[in-house]
């Protein structure tokens, strides 16, 4: 065996030492040369290929320095859009696994001196939100991508046709409520004309029998036709009256009856399988987060991702988590405290919790905005109610 063989200790350990990642300032980006000390470095930069190269550099030396420069931060963001696209993460821990590549672009050899200059480039440019806080420089991806501006217009396009068709059965409903009242207005002005008509036809009856029996009977007759005119008349006023609330209950059904279908249609519509919403406080319940502290600890929603995870920022740590909504529950403020309907046929809706039945396990809410203002719901359950931050 050789001096210098595959096999001997000193090959096998120039390999191991140039299996991993050496030092930045021994690195030759236009030879694409790793060195592993100075004067290996000193000896390429020596070396007929490398002045070859930098005469090339010096020909147009902007053009190659934006060269690197472009394919660096496309690099750099494809990472980003890849690992790290809808969270808020350390510069240092995406440049981290930006390098782990050994061939990728080195820093010195782009218009950048250093990570925090690059940092402060993407968020001039709007390519990245910059956040700089006591632990470091903090970016969060800005997606740009036209699938997902498409689908974003889509969305909003559905949250308005939602509200426009909301919108279009409240106003049915309350022409509905409209033509039922004046058709009861209707009928109790039809039987004040009709009742004031069989009075005054009572009343001529009365005087024409009275004229007759005076002419023919004594007093006492006259006096005992008057008491069977009287109960006659009673009787008659009590039958209307009867049938007058007879009418109204009807009528008053009908519309409970209206109201109870619409409420069942907006519930059948509104009713989801995922209830997250921006801005709510939640409880975590999953323990596979207790041994962190984070069990039974609440934290307000931030983002809400594909209608089921969401992006939880926790309020006593300010630590950020992504959680599902299995592992999440709701909270329920104090009494007169703001929550949102999350789930149901009023969801999306802010309301104000009037009261809280802990047998049954529902509340009393009054909505606040929006198209129901105004409107108590008696009974609401905890699981389709939230409190707001």
């Amino acid at each position: 065996m050789g001096k210098n063989d595959f096999l001997t200790p000193k090959a096998i350990a120039n390999r191991m030492k140039a299996k991993g990642l050496q030092k930045l300032r021994w690195y030759c980006q236009m030879c694409q040369k790793q060195c592993r000390d100075e004067n290996g470095f000193k000896c390429h930069c020596m070396s007929e290929s490398h002045q070859r190269q930098m005469q090339v550099f010096g020909q147009n030396q902007n053009r190659v320095l934006q060269g690197y420069s472009e394919e660096f931060e496309k690099t750099f963001l494809d990472l980003m859009r890849r690992s790290h696209r809808f969270s808020r993460i350390a510069a240092t821990v995406v440049y981290n696994e930006y390098i782990n590549d050994r061939h990728h672009v080195h820093m010195n050899s782009t218009e950048w001196a250093t990570l925090t200059e690059f940092i402060k480039y993407l968020g001039r440019t709007g390519k990245c939100k910059v956040e700089e806080t006591p632990k470091g420089w903090f970016i969060t991806y800005i997606d740009r991508d036209s699938e997902t501006i498409f689908k974003e217009r889509l969305k909003n396009k559905r949250v308005k046709s939602d509200l426009a068709e909301e919108e279009k059965q409240e106003r049915e409903i309350r022409r509905q409520i409209e033509r039922a009242e004046e058709k009861l207005k209707e009928g109790e002005d039809e039987e004040e004309e009709k009742k004031k008509g069989e009075d005054l036809g009572l009343k001529s009856g009365v005087k024409v029998g009275f004229s007759l029996k005076q002419v023919v009977t004594t007093g006492e007759s006259s006096s005992s036709s008057k008491r069977v005119f009287e109960e006659e008349e009673n009787e008659r006023e009590e039958k209307k009256r009867r049938k007058g609330g007879d009418l109204e209950k009807e009528r008053r059904s009908a519309l409970d009856e209206l109201m109870k279908e619409e409420e069942k249609k907006k519930e059948r519509m509104n009713r989801k399988p995922y209830w997250l919403f921006q801005g709510i406080v939640v409880k975590v319940m999953s323990k596979a987060l207790a041994d962190k502290g984070y069990y039974k600890q609440k934290g307000m929603v931030r983002k809400v991702i594909d209608n089921y995870v969401g992006e939880i920022e926790m309020i006593d740590s300010k630590h950020m988590l992504r959680v599902d909504q299995e592992e999440l529950e709701t909270v329920i403020p104090q009494i007169g405290g703001l929550v949102k309907i999350v789930n149901g046929a009023y969801r999306g809706s802010n309301a104000k919790l009037l009261g809280v039945d802990t047998e049954k396990f529902c509340a009393k809410v009054q909505i606040e905005k929006g198209v129901y203002e105004g409107r108590v719901i008696k009974s609401i359950e905890y699981e389709d109610i939230c409190k707001l931050a």
